[in-house]
């Protein structure tokens, strides 16, 4: 029955996604034969992380050393055990040569690289997202039939993982995937190695079964993100509360109040103007802004710049006050024929419009404007800084299930104390 429901969460791999099947064997018992089983190797995932992709400590040693990082998901599928026997551990190794790529980041499960049930949460878990089938990828979230694996080999060219038995989950399951980030010669052009992996039976009589070889991994290697690639970005979203109210200005002052406005903040924050292309939306804009931004010190800066220019512009037009709601999102996107595509630049806008942004600019009508942003960059970037401070803001769930959105987020409205 287990096992039953472990294949209902999880596809066998795919035959245009195997790489090899190798035998496993072992030491006959009590003159019995061991049992003939085999695993199921599929061919590596790679995939191509920007600098900005990368845990902050990793980004000044790219940058320093000119490597390049790949996300690398490898998957196995076991055959089904002998009656009466289960699996009770299961070991994969991989090892890429002495002068091979290194695993400078090894991953027990997706959860350590923000791969979770309802989403990615982290730019790196993004990227697989988008380059893994589905399928494959659900193998790595956390899951009561699947201990989290022992991991070996972080920052060499040898790197495995091991499954052992725990008392919560006494089943181990037959198909597996595993992860981890490589850091690769910027000359290299193939992946080359080899893997291994061995599996322990229980049941009448204990047995430990191997691959008889090492089994020859090759792949060719993905270029670096570039073009119209997607990367993981900042998205900006800003909105005119009211705009339909506003009578004394014409409709297209307030239009050319906004983008100035907005091109102030993006300026303060370093952004060159030929670096993004704003999307006008009437009385709103949205704005993806440029790969390997530091988000640290350019969000304080954009938020300072729009509110000292929206300041300065009610300053000299008490009668016709221009208030804003701003929302900031970061994610895997990518520009399309009619626009950017990916989660984040769905997700900014729906903080945009929820009713919590628009109730705090409703509750607090001293405040030129009110901020959104969800969890991941509040935690990443903007609970570390002290401008905005971070006590000011405030957490909130934003659910709208007819949109199939829920997401935690934390507002924020000047000089207001929470």
């Amino acid at each position: 029955m287990v096992a039953d429901a472990v294949l209902e969460h999880d596809e066998l791999l795919r035959t245009d996604e195997l790489l090899v099947e190798a035998r496993l064997t072992g030491v006959a018992a009590r003159g019995d034969e061991p049992p003939r089983l085999r695993v199921r190797c599929g061919r590596p995932l790679l995939y191509p992380l920007a600098t900005t992709d990368l845990p902050i400590a990793l980004r000044g040693r790219a940058a320093a050393s000119g490597v390049r990082y790949l996300g690398a998901l490898f998957a196995f599928d076991l055959d089904e055990p002998p009656a009466g026997y289960r699996y009770a551990a299961a070991r994969f190794a991989v090892d890429l040569g002495p002068a091979g790529p290194t695993a400078v980041l090894v991953h027990s499960g997706g959860d350590q690289f923000g791969l979770l049930a309802d989403g990615p949460v982290a730019p790196v878990a993004e990227r697989a997202e988008a380059a893994v089938r589905p399928g494959v990828l659900r193998r790595l979230l956390l899951r009561a039939d699947r201990p989290s694996a022992w991991t070996t080999g972080e920052q060499t060219s040898v790197f495995g993982w091991r499954y052992q038995d725990r008392r919560a989950a006494p089943l181990l399951p037959r198909t597996y995937a595993v992860h981890a980030v490589l850091e690769v010669p910027a000359a290299a052009t193939e992946l080359r190695g080899t893997f291994e992996a061995e599996v322990e039976l229980a049941g009448p009589i204990r047995r430990r079964l191997s691959t008889s070889e090492r089994v020859a991994l090759l792949a060719p290697l993905p270029g670096p993100p570039s073009g119209r690639a997607a990367a993981v970005r900042l998205c900006m979203a800003a909105d005119v509360a009211g705009y339909s109210t506003l009578a004394s200005s014409p409709p297209e002052k307030l239009q050319r109040d906004l983008v100035r406005i907005l091109a102030d903040g993006r300026s303060r924050a370093g952004v060159d103007p030929s670096q993004v292309a704003p999307q006008p939306q009437g009385d709103g804009q949205f704005t993806v802004l440029p790969v390997g931004l530091d988000e640290a010190a350019a969000i304080p800066h954009l938020l300072r710049g729009v509110g000292e220019a929206l300041a300065a512009r009610n300053a000299v037009e008490p009668n016709d006050r221009m208030r804003l709601r701003l929302a900031l999102h970061r994610g895997l996107v990518k520009e399309a024929d009619n626009g950017w595509v990916g989660r984040a630049a769905v997700a900014v806008h729906r903080i945009l419009d929820s009713a919590q942004l628009r109730g705090a600019l409703t509750e607090h009508p001293a405040a030129d404007y009110t901020l959104g942003v969800p969890d991941v960059l509040f935690s990443d970037v903007l609970a570390a800084g002290d401008d905005p401070p971070p006590g000011a803001f405030r957490a909130v769930t934003i659910d709208l299930p007819t949109k199939g959105f829920l997401e935690q987020a934390w507002i924020y409205v000047p000089g207001v104390a929470v």
